[in-house]
């Protein structure tokens, strides 16, 4: 597999029904720019849907994907290692923040457990069943994953987005369910950016105190001087300082955008897999909507290198989705405005005007 044959498979959303959808913006009784950035979001839309006016977003989906990490071995996480198994039954028992916000605005949740180190037993059988391996290799002095089991993540995230556009999903809403999972994506933003480690290396979604962020800045900086004799192969990349939960995150983004299926992206995890996916393709990431701010720097640094705004900033470093679930209301009102917003009345031309006044003399 190379990911850079994705490059031929990508299109852009349609510019020619983008331009339709400006100048249908343009007839609207609200003024032009009134209503800020939902205009862009419901122009983007129907770019994405091929349709002006833009239909409703009305088939979400959250897709989680998970796995652990042998880095957090290191005690760079505020959570223990190999504990990722909880989060994941925390969603599935809806007392997690992103399962509490899906069941609020009626959205349906999928987790998929690419690399969990946990007994299957522990889970139920629809998550485990795509595990590629138990756990990814601590990235500090070896590899996460063998360039086979690399590609076989990127092939079950591809397989995911196949499934959800088969079954009708309009957007996704990705996220990451991963201990130790930062640290693996500060290291790829590090090493696609040219950057080092301490410019990319936050405190994680559980926070950490000022040891483990040395520690976890230790960690970076010696996964960096293992992917970066690797840069030309991305899935080598992946293989060496990823994880399965993140290569799977990648075939997932990039097979979404061959599908045009809108994906918000959430934290730090799905912006790095995101710049890996850009590498690939550079038309993919205008599939996607950056959800909103983590208070990751590796976040900040990738979305700014693939020109994505977040849509919201409200401080949330929770993960597992919800920063981009908390978005998704924002997108569909922009949908619902663009769609049922009246257009002005038409003005009469010359010839119109010239017309009806024959008309009105014939009748006299």
């Amino acid at each position: 597999m190379n990911l850079d044959d994705f490059s031929d498979l990508i299109e852009r959303p349609d510019g020619s029904v983008r331009r339709d959808a400006e100048e249908r913006r343009e007839r609207l009784l609200v003024p032009p720019g009134a209503l800020g950035r939902l205009d862009e979001l419901g122009e983007w839309l129907s770019a994405a849907q091929q349709s002006v006016p833009v239909k409703p977003v009305d088939r979400p989906r959250v897709v989680l994907f998970a796995g652990d990490h042998g880095v957090a071995e290191l005690d760079v996480s505020g959570r223990a290692a190999g504990s990722t198994h909880q989060l994941v039954r925390a969603v599935l028992d809806g007392s997690s923040p992103v399962a509490v916000l899906a069941r609020r605005f009626s959205v349906p949740v999928r987790v998929v457990d690419a690399g969990l180190d946990c007994d299957p037993e522990l889970l139920p059988e629809s998550v485990v069943r795509h595990r590629v391996r138990r756990g990814s290799g601590r990235i500090d002095v070896e590899d996460a994953l063998t360039v086979e089991e690399a590609e076989q993540s990127v092939r079950l995230g591809m397989r995911i987005a196949d499934e959800e556009a088969d079954s009708g999903t309009d957007l996704v809403v990705l996220g990451d369910l991963s201990v130790g999972g930062t640290t693996a994506a500060s290291t790829l933003i590090a090493a696609l950016c040219g950057t080092d480690a301490s410019v990319v290396t936050g405190r994680g979604g559980a926070g950490i105190d000022d040891l483990a962020w040395m520690r976890k800045c230790a960690a970076v900086r010696d996964a960096l001087r293992r992917a970066r004799p690797v840069l030309g192969d991305l899935l080598e990349l992946l293989a060496t300082v990823g994880g399965a939960d993140l290569a799977a995150t990648t075939g997932f983004l990039l097979q979404s955008a061959v599908r045009r299926m809108p994906v918000v992206l959430d934290g730090v995890v799905s912006a790095a897999c995101a710049l890996v996916a850009q590498r690939a393709a550079f038309r993919a990431p205008d599939w996607w909507l950056a959800g909103q701010v983590s208070g990751e720097p590796a976040q900040a640094k990738a979305l700014d290198r693939m020109a994505l705004t977040p849509l919201l900033d409200h401080g949330l470093t929770v993960g597992e989705g919800s920063g981009a679930l908390l978005a998704l209301p924002l997108v569909q009102a922009a949908a619902a405005l663009a769609a049922e917003l009246p257009e002005r009345a038409r003005e009469a031309g010359p010839e119109e005007e010239k017309a009806e006044s024959e008309s009105e003399g014939a009748t006299a």
